[in-house]
Order: structure tokens, then C-alpha cells, then sequence
């Protein structure tokens, strides 16, 4: 490959983020049928328009960046604010991703404290202090930045909590779905597929009232991956 073969297969992507990353020109190199790809599915991702408006797609963005130490994607915060998000709103959900780090200390009063405080209901704790931090955030996207940021720190048990407060206020599922997805990336794939399965669980135990599609794809069968297939769980 030509260097200028090399900058004819980057332009594109230039042109339509307006800048490129280190990994690009690696992958343009390496596999452009893989940069293609990749380009395609981070292009769904983070820039075409689902359900969620460009503020709220981007505060969630913020919040698991903010969880991940992702330095790089600067640009999620010029988004944030020229979708119609303001400083205030940064930094409550700068409040609200610090408490949401933090929520390993319910794991530790759960694990070793709970017989001498049999009256602390810590569900309830849990959802007064995330919705306390992220005010004046609505509870709405409270739950929708907690579920994500649990998911991509591997918090399945909080996750649990989070989507069953997400139900108690009525978070739209397709909204809550985006927002859960867009970890995929600095979260990573795996923990992705567990946080389904949590949601998947929460459904099919009858803990939330799912609407008739997302009932349809707890209900399925054979979601278990290569163990479930082979006969191994």
C-alpha cells in the first residue's frame, strides 16, 4: 500500500467525523474491509438517530466515559453540548458517575453488615443516593447513565437495582436499550451480553412488567451461547 493509497482510504472517515484516531490508519493498513466495519457499526452506534435525542444519547456517552477513564472521546462532550445539554447538567452526571463508581460499598455492607442492620432497606439507599448525586437530573436519566455504567464496570448486581428503578419510573425500554448499548465500546462486548442477560432475567422472573417484544426475547430459547448449545450448562 501507497501512502497515498493509505490517505485515499482515511479520507472518508475524516470527512465524516471531521478527525481520526490512532487506530484508524491501523486498521486501513491491517484490514480496510475490518475499518469499514468497524466504521459502519460505530457510525450506527453513536451517530445515527434511534430513539434517544442528541442530548441524551451523549450524557450517557459522558457518564460511561467518565466510568471507563476514556480520555480520548473528547468529543462526546462538544456533542453533549451543541445537542442542547448545559454545564449544570455536566456536572451533575460528573456527580452522579462518582456514586455510581462507588457503589461497591453496598456490596461490602450487604456481604458483612446486614445482620446487625436488619431494618436498612439498601435498595431503597442505592436509589435515593444515585437519584440525590445526579440531581437536577430527572430520575429518567439517572437510571438510564446507571445502567449503563454498571454494565461497563461489570456491576451486574447494581445493574439489577438500576433497571428495576429504570421500570419503577417508567423509562421507556427502547430509550433504556440505546443507552445501555452505547457502553458496548469502552464497556466492551462481554460485559454487554451480560447485562442483557441480567435484563433478561429480571423479565423472565416476573420482577418487571416488560412490554410484549422485549417479554418475546426473554421467553426465547437457546440464548445460552456455546455452553448451552453443546450441552455444557
Amino acid at each position: 500500500m501507497t501512502p497515498e493509497e493509505l490517505s485515499a482510504r482515511l479520507a472518508p472517515i475524516k470527512a465524516k467525523r471531521g478527525y481520526l484516531l490512532p487506530h484508524h490508519g491501523l486498521l486501513a493498513i491491517t484490514s480496510p474491509h475490518l475499518l469499514q466495519a468497524y466504521d459502519q457499526l460505530y457510525t450506527v452506534l453513536a451517530l445515527d438517530h434511534k430513539t434517544l435525542s442528541v442530548r441524551d444519547r451523549e450524557l450517557v456517552w459522558l457518564a460511561v466515559l467518565v466510568a471507563t477513564d476514556e480520555a480520548l472521546a473528547t468529543h462526546h462532550i462538544a456533542r453533549f453540548l451543541q445537542g442542547g445539554g448545559h454545564m449544570a447538567e455536566f456536572d451533575a452526571v460528573l456527580q452522579l458517575t462518582a456514586s455510581l463508581k462507588g457503589v461497591t460499598a453496598y456490596d461490602f455492607v450487604r456481604g458483612h453488615w446486614s445482620a446487625h442492620l436488619p431494618t436498612l432497606d439498601l435498595a431503597q439507599s442505592y436509589r435515593n443516593a444515585m437519584e440525590r448525586a445526579g440531581q437536577p437530573l430527572t430520575p429518567r436519566d439517572v437510571w438510564m447513565c446507571a445502567c449503563s455504567v454498571h454494565a461497563a464496570l461489570g456491576h451486574l448486581d447494581a445493574l439489577r437495582e438500576a433497571l428495576l428503578a429504570a421500570y419503577a419510573h417508567r423509562v421507556d425500554e427502547l430509550d433504556l436499550a440505546e443507552a445501555l448499548c452505547i457502553m458496548m465500546f469502552p464497556g466492551s462486548v462481554p460485559h454487554y451480553v451480560n447485562a442483557a442477560k441480567v435484563w433478561m432475567s429480571l423479565i423472565r422472573e416476573g420482577q418487571v412488567q416488560a412490554s410484549p417484544t422485549f417479554a418475546a426475547w426473554a421467553r426465547m430459547d437457546g440464548q445460552g451461547g456455546y455452553d448451552e448449545a453443546s450441552g455444557q450448562a
